[in-house]
């Protein structure tokens, strides 16, 4: 089956397993400070970043209720998983093994078994969580109880599938290695045989540039050449990761054919969610111009730093130098993993999941009218970004949309075209550009119009 080769566009992919833009405090982001109650609908945002930032950047005594909509349950599904991983009780696993296994899952195509162990430990769990018939759900933080009876149907064969997938017993199963070269093959066509060249182009001229020179060759390069982003154990990363796997539906002879396979981003890289950017100066250090730190080391210090935050919410605070891994903490692999309602409560915030098609019914439910405080579109769902919106936006609600800055298959004029294409929408949508954000290319942050006297 022929599927066309070199075409540019496919180097991002037609699954967002990770975003094209670093961690926010989503509510930093605009001319307003909240207090109290507020909502946040996340559209598209392919991973749990932004959530994650936001809630451990928040005070305690913040009620924060996040709401989610994707364009596919494959992304939900890893978002369950990640935020499942996340919320760990510490005695469950410390938070250096939690950090690694957090990243490995989200950025590896493939891991290591005691990773796998923990994997399937997961969805076993998840499984009983989105099937439980109660209209409460299991933890506020992963609300499943507003998706279609079939989105349920949906993330049980998922979870299922990753059961099946690393199962010793697994008839045909797909691997990694294989998927992996294939995509690079079609999105490279005939350079795939200086493909050396190619991966440090865009690492160079285009990730450097762009202000990441964190993001060391030799990580980038095993990275595009294997879709091994975080190795940070002496440790055999030769299972596949089924969490980035899924089906891509293509046309033969007429047919329609259903491909499992890696249909992500193979450009941009999982390094842009917590590895480029961090507050800590000492990290950026550089010596002759070197970084002295990598995008790696970025981002499990970014993540940790989330996961003591998190953990310190809820009023359990260990100090990161007391390490909590200090034989204390059995890994998940050794015990009973605990079900989603033993898993850490955060006090006030809630994440709740809406049908992938609930985005243009939001507006006809009373529930949502001028309901949400901020609302944030993906580079990837900028195009569902409509008048509707004005509808379920707060009085004083902030609009973020992620550019496509670090989109690396678009040259510099189709960039600024998105940009220019997203400020359109947003003002047909009753949104006008915030003058004091100051764009850093990453996001434009839009406040409503005021009405003209």
């Amino acid at each position: 089956m022929r599927m066309s080769a070199g075409r540019a566009s496919e180097g991002a992919g037609c699954i967002a397993w990770w975003g094209f833009s670093p961690a926010r405090n989503l509510l930093r982001l605009g001319p307003v400070t909240f207090d109290g109650e507020v909502n946040i609908l996340l559209v598209g945002s392919g991973d749990p970043r932004h959530i994650l930032k936001t809630i451990a950047d928040s005070p305690d005594k913040q009620n924060l209720h996040v709401w989610v909509i994707e364009t596919s349950m494959e992304v939900v599904a890893r978002q369950l998983l990640l935020l499942y991983l996340t919320l760990l009780p510490q005695e469950r696993m410390g938070i250096n093994e939690k950090t690694e296994v957090f990243l490995e899952l989200f950025g590896n195509g493939e891991i290591r078994s005691q990773t796998e162990e923990t994997l399937r430990r997961a969805a076993a769990q998840l499984i009983l969580s989105v099937t439980e018939t109660t209209e409460e759900a299991m933890h506020a933080c992963l609300n499943t109880t507003l998706l279609k009876f079939r989105e349920r149907d949906e993330l049980t064969r998922i979870f299922k599938l990753w059961l099946q997938e690393t199962s010793p017993a697994a008839s045909s199963p797909v691997l990694m290695s294989k998927a992996w070269d294939y995509r690079v093959r079609q999105h490279l066509g005939t350079r795939y045989d200086s493909r050396k060249g190619c991966f440090d182009w865009d690492l160079t001229m285009k990730l450097h540039e762009k202000g990441c020179g964190i993001i060391s060759k030799q990580q980038y390069m095993r990275w595009r050449e294997k879709g091994l982003a975080f190795e940070m154990r002496e440790g055999i990363y030769q299972i596949t990761n089924p969490t980035l796997l899924s089906t891509r539906v293509f046309n033969q002879k007429g047919d329609k054919v259903g491909i499992r396979g890696y249909w992500g981003d193979i450009v941009s890289s999982p390094y842009l969610s917590f590895g480029v950017e961090t507050d800590d100066r000492s990290l950026l250090k550089t010596q002759n111009g070197q970084h002295l730190k990598t995008a790696q080391d970025l981002s499990y210090a970014n993540v940790q730093e989330l996961f003591q935050s998190l953990s310190s919410r809820r009023g359990c605070l260990t100090a990161l130098h007391s390490d909590p891994d200090a034989g204390k903490a059995a890994t998940l692999s050794q015990q009973e993993s605990p079900s989603v309602n033993d898993l850490m409560p955060l006090g006030g915030v809630s994440v709740t999941f809406l049908p992938l098609d609930s985005l243009q019914k939001l507006p006809q439910k009373q529930k949502y009218c001028h309901y949400f405080n901020t609302i944030y579109f993906s580079t990837t769902c900028v195009h569902q970004l409509g008048p509707a919106m004005r509808q379920i936006a707060a009085p004083d609600g902030v609009l973020v949309v992620e550019l496509a800055k670090y989109v690396l298959d678009l040259n510099k004029e189709q960039e600024a075209g998105f940009a220019e294409k997203a400020a359109s929408s947003a003002l047909e949508a009753g949104f006008e550009p915030w003058r004091e954000a100051g764009s850093d290319g990453v996001h434009a942050v839009f406040v409503q119009q005021k009405k003209k006297k």
